[in-house]
């Protein structure tokens, strides 16, 4: 199998004596969020190209406001006027839309970060792509519904992706590229969310307040979800099979409630590289942000003997199904991880809006992968992708219907 390499020096490096020209996709969000805080600790080492939003425009003009970009962007184009009239008299271009997000998600930087969630991610991360630079990586959708395309898009355009996922940075950190045939096996580690000794009975009536409350990772809503069904490591599962071209053979999940091992490696010499750390997600950004050197972060540093100890186990594939579900689709290959991911987002939305229970989310999307027949599309571009995401939504919405009854 041809190897793509994940980073390449050459590519398109700052100057060393010059501030790194940076874009953040989804600046609102709590990866961007973290993003800007490493930044504005530094701001004479960035100048800020583009900041993008959705909808949270008041946040949007407050980080402007701070970072000066040249250009804000909010995709939710009734919100332009509100935008433009904020930053009145500020030099920095306003725009709206999708396509401006697209638009600017394309503009000459070093490094971009692509830290929009879901789908809508996926137009503006490969814009980034073909920009040739740095390719922050948080959006786990691009991989995991059009993996193949992304992967020869980096290649074609010279890019570098970095990923932000704390999962995958380990492994990053840890992994010999050039000798992949010297590694046994990539182990991702998973906190095992919320729900992890919680009984079958007690999950069935899990609300969405309770799936979010991550016992380690302050996360946005979905995410939290699909850490709570596991979901979320089925995705970097696929996620990892793109990055780290090893065969899913040789990838392994393991739960790891501290969250301090975030990925390890183990080499056929009986090795075992793990990269270590607090869960929090500066920690990784801040290693795309200056990579390939290192940068100062405020995160909390590790105390081994207070912590004490470190525990494992394996994951229960019975009263955690998505697992089985994502690497099934990865094997199946084909338009299967987009419609993993489409079903899965339709089925997360519709259990935090109390329209099916927690345990029903890996049924619905279990049901979706079964009947679908977008699965019998080939994905050869990203309007393919769209029209199984599309196609795939539509019919885990008509379940949630016949659920909801």
């Amino acid at each position: 199998m041809a190897v793509t390499p994940l980073h390449q020096p050459e590519t398109r490096a700052p100057r060393p004596d010059a501030p790194r020209r940076v874009s953040i996709l989804g600046s609102t969000g709590s990866i961007g969020c973290s993003t800007i805080d490493l930044i504005s600790r530094q701001p004479e080492a960035y100048e800020v190209v583009a900041l993008t939003a959705h909808r949270n425009v008041a946040l949007l003009v407050e980080q402007a406001r701070l970072l000066r970009p040249q250009h804000a962007v909010i995709a939710e184009p009734t919100l332009y006027e509100t935008l433009k009239a904020a930053l009145a008299g500020l030099p920095i271009q306003v725009s709206a839309g999708t396509d401006a997000v697209v638009a600017a998600a394309a503009e000459p930087a070093d490094w971009v970060m692509a830290g929009i969630v879901g789908a809508a991610g996926l137009a503006p991360t490969l814009a980034a792509v073909r920009g040739g630079g740095y390719v922050a990586l948080a959006n786990k959708e691009c991989l995991v519904s059009a993996g193949p395309l992304f992967m020869s898009e980096v290649a074609r355009h010279g890019a570098t992706l970095l990923p932000v996922d704390s999962e995958h940075n380990a492994i990053f950190q840890v992994l010999d590229q050039t000798r992949l045939d010297s590694v046994e096996r990539i182990i991702l580690t998973a906190s095992g969310g919320p729900f992890r000794q919680t009984s079958m009975a007690d999950m069935a009536r899990a609300t969405p307040a309770q799936a979010v409350a991550h016992p380690q990772w302050q996360m946005g809503a979905k995410i939290s979800v699909d850490s709570a069904t596991l979901m979320n490591k089925g995705l970097e599962l696929i996620e990892a099979h793109y990055l780290f071209p090893v065969g899913p053979e040789r990838l392994d999940i393991i739960i790891h409630p501290e969250s301090i091992i975030h990925s390890m490696v183990a080499y056929v010499d009986g090795s075992v590289l793990a990269q270590l750390g607090s869960p929090d997600m500066r920690t990784p950004i801040a290693f795309t942000l200056a990579w390939p050197e290192r940068m100062a972060t405020p995160s909390p540093r590790l105390d081994l003997a207070q912590i004490g100890k470190l525990t494992f186990e394996a994951p229960d594939p019975l009263r955690f199904p998505a697992l089985t579900l994502a690497r099934e689709a990865l094997l199946r290959g084909r338009a299967a991880p987009t419609v993993l991911n489409a079903a899965n987002e339709v089925a997360v939305a519709s259990f935090l809006d109390g329209k099916i229970g927690f345990l029903e989310i890996a049924k619905l999307v279990e049901s979706v992968l079964s009947a679908s027949n977008a699965l019998d599309i080939p994905p050869s571009c990203l309007e393919d992708i769209y029209e199984i995401d599309r196609i795939a939504r539509i019919q885990a919405e008509e379940m949630v219907q016949k659920l909801a009854r």
